[in-house]
């Protein structure tokens, strides 16, 4: 059992630490060196359990070096899912965009999750999606 979760921003949660919560919530290994990837990030905020340091929930921001971020991975592991911590964990990365100077939050997410994004203050837009990989 959770007890008090610990957000924090900017950590640098190793692979070790990633590659269960991704293969809990996502059910697939994260992407090699990952990790690496947090450091050209706007800002990305993550979870731990507090009694164990095990690492429950991730979000990143990615930019585009001015005026948009982007949120990709929201994850929380399902274990600890429905507990409000992903809206928190949003809020906080979408203040800390804010403060950096993004002016825009963009998200895709698939339509089951549409209410949960709109609960964090997201609005449907039209967009576009062009795979490219086979």
């Amino acid at each position: 059992m959770i007890t008090e979760p610990i957000f924090e921003l900017d950590a640098f949660p190793t692979q070790a630490e990633l590659a269960p919560l991704w293969l809990a919530a996502w059910d697939n290994p994260v992407s090699p060196n990952y990790a690496q990837n947090l450091a050209r990030s706007l800002c990305h905020g993550v979870i731990w359990d507090g009694e164990t340091r095990r690492l429950i929930g991730f979000v990143n921001v990615a930019w585009d070096g001015g005026a948009h971020g982007f949120l990709l991975d929201t994850t929380v592991h399902p274990d600890f899912q429905r507990r409000g911590l992903a809206t928190e964990l949003v809020r906080l990365v979408t203040e800390e965009a804010r403060a950096r100077g993004a002016e825009w939050l963009h998200v895709d997410f698939e339509p089951h999750l549409e209410s949960f994004y709109r609960g964090c203050g997201f609005r449907p837009t039209a967009a576009g999606l062009l795979k490219l990989s086979p």
